[in-house]
């Protein structure tokens, strides 16, 4: 066998070992049970609270990720490596830890005062946010960074030579160049965000009707042996997660910058 042949074959392996997973669901798939719990006031709520707070999150985390993407991917600076590694954490550390050092925060004098004179975050729709923040704001980072290492930064020099201030070189040249890259950075975190369960059951808790997220949801209906209405859910989450990702595959194409 070619390497090339080892090499597809590998890819379908992997390729076989989700699609049987997803095809495994399928068993206890009831098709009227489908209908009536995808349409059910529970349901509809859980998928509305999961995209409004996930849109939420996701821009605060693109809005966070764009300049300090720019500054680790253009400047060198003092602790550039350790703030690079640090943003590294999401990636390293559980969820259900990054909600437990969230939830241990709002427990310590300054948490308290934040909760005391602002909003409540423990136990409520804002917790569901700070937790898809704080797990998506790192990857975030990381994926727009990947972007803009792509493009050469000989253009920015150009546009500086020919008078435009660091600003506009970066408003006019690496931000725009960096559109298709942000679009694709932005749709992941969105999907990493709808997906987000261990911090936010450790932050928000699983109230029906209030904290209830689709992981959640999902979670709720297995704990009590539930299995078509898990299902039902999975498949749901599953269906909301590939849409997204097939949206990437088509408005972000890898483009040559140099």
């Amino acid at each position: 066998m070619s390497f090339k042949r080892l090499a597809i074959t590998f890819s379908f392996v992997t390729f076989l070992l989700y699609v049987t997973l997803i095809l495994s669901l399928l068993y206890f798939y009831r098709g009227s049970l489908f209908l009536e719990i995808l349409f059910s006031e529970r349901t509809l709520f859980s998928i509305q609270l999961s995209i409004v707070t996930a849109t939420i999150a996701t821009i605060l985390s693109i809005l966070l990720a764009i300049p300090t993407a720019y500054a680790l991917s253009r400047y060198n600076f003092f602790g550039r490596q350790f703030v690079d590694t640090v943003l590294e954490l999401p990636m390293i550390v559980s969820p259900v830890a990054l909600g437990a050092m969230v939830l241990i925060f709002f427990n310590t004098p300054a948490g308290l005062a934040i909760q005391e004179r602002g909003m409540q975050f423990v136990f409520t729709v804002y917790g569901i946010i700070i937790a898809q923040f704080i797990t998506t704001a790192g990857i975030a980072t990381r994926l727009v960074k990947a972007a803009m290492d792509e493009i050469p930064r000989r253009y920015e020099e150009v546009a500086k030579t020919l008078g435009a201030s660091p600003s506009k070189a970066f408003f006019n040249v690496t931000l725009p160049l960096s559109k298709n890259g942000i679009i694709a950075a932005s749709i992941l975190t969105w999907a990493k965000a709808l997906g987000e369960f261990g911090a936010t059951i450790t932050i928000a808790g699983s109230m029906a009707m209030k904290t209830e997220t689709i992981p959640v949801a999902i979670f709720m209906r297995l704990a009590s042996a539930d299995i078509e209405g898990t299902v039902v859910l999975v498949l749901i989450l599953i269906g909301i997660g590939l849409s997204i990702l097939y949206a990437v595959r088509l408005f972000t194409a890898k483009k040559p910058y140099a």
